[in-house]
């Protein structure tokens, strides 16, 4: 796929980006570290949704219908609507255990997929006021009126890397002995930071990100933020990670391979 001589507007990609992680905010902010209704996804097991996922897709569908209606938009509380090679893939508060724990590692995420691979991406923290963005070219960090371009660490030992990953209890039965293989090849791991961990990779803080069954709403708007910062990102079989999978992202392409090898031994 090349964009380089598509009609795409990247100028109106970002602004709606920007608008919509605002319009998010609105509605995440005033809820964040206040007692809230919790409902659960699940039949078994403990999938929460509040108030502040479900307001804030809203109000993301909102800005992205107004200025642009004939694409399609994916979101992990309302589903799929309209059809286009152009989609956006919403989820409104990435990290819901952390919004209702009241710890700052949520996010949202906004990505902007082209034929189904996603080419500009938001991350937006909006009580920290930090923001992570990417169109084709650049990745850049955003904080008042800060703004500095995201580069990878550049790491290619494995056996010098900072890891996140969500809890090792995503890895079950014989994705256990995957992780197992990881934490024994890396010098350090850290848990629980969700969307938050993958922002940190493309700022240059942590060098791997490992995390099993992932949906297209948890990572899309991600994998351009680190390929545009010089990193890398991939299913666990080298395939295209935007639709969702086993994913791992990288500082390197180089790193990203050594990875790929071990997870497939």
């Amino acid at each position: 796929m090349s964009l380089a001589s598509s009609d795409i507007d990247f100028a109106r990609i970002e602004a709606t980006l920007l608008a919509a992680s605002a319009a998010a905010a609105e509605r995440t902010l005033p809820l964040f570290r206040t007692p809230l209704a919790i409902d659960n996804k699940l039949a078994a097991g403990f999938d929460p949704v509040t108030e502040a996922d479900k307001g804030a897709e809203t109000a993301i569908r909102t800005v992205i219908g107004e200025a642009f209606p004939d694409h399609a938009i994916i979101g992990e509380e309302w589903g799929t609507t309209g059809e286009s090679r152009y989609s956006w893939i919403i989820d409104p508060v990435d990290g819901t255990r952390a919004f209702i724990s009241g710890a700052p590692v949520w996010g949202t995420l906004i990505g902007f997929a082209v034929d189904g691979v996603a080419v500009a991406g938001l991350m937006s923290q909006p009580f920290i006021g930090e923001t992570f963005l990417a169109v084709p070219g650049r990745s850049t960090y955003r904080r008042g009126d800060i703004t500095l371009a995201n580069r990878t660490s550049g790491l290619t030992e494995l056996a010098k890397a900072r890891v996140f990953t969500t809890t090792p209890n995503l890895f079950k039965g014989d994705l256990w002995s995957k992780w197992e293989a990881i934490e024994d090849a890396t010098r350090l791991q850290r848990f629980g930071v969700d969307c938050y961990g993958y922002a940190l990779l493309a700022a240059g803080h942590a060098d791997l990100v490992i995390e099993p069954s992932l949906n297209t709403y948890d990572i899309a708007a991600l994998v351009p933020i680190i390929r545009e910062a010089g990193g890398a990102i991939a299913c666990w079989d080298g395939s295209e990670p935007t639709a969702g999978g086993n994913v791992v992202a990288a500082a390197t392409p180089q790193l990203l391979e050594i990875v790929l090898d071990l997870l497939n031994l």
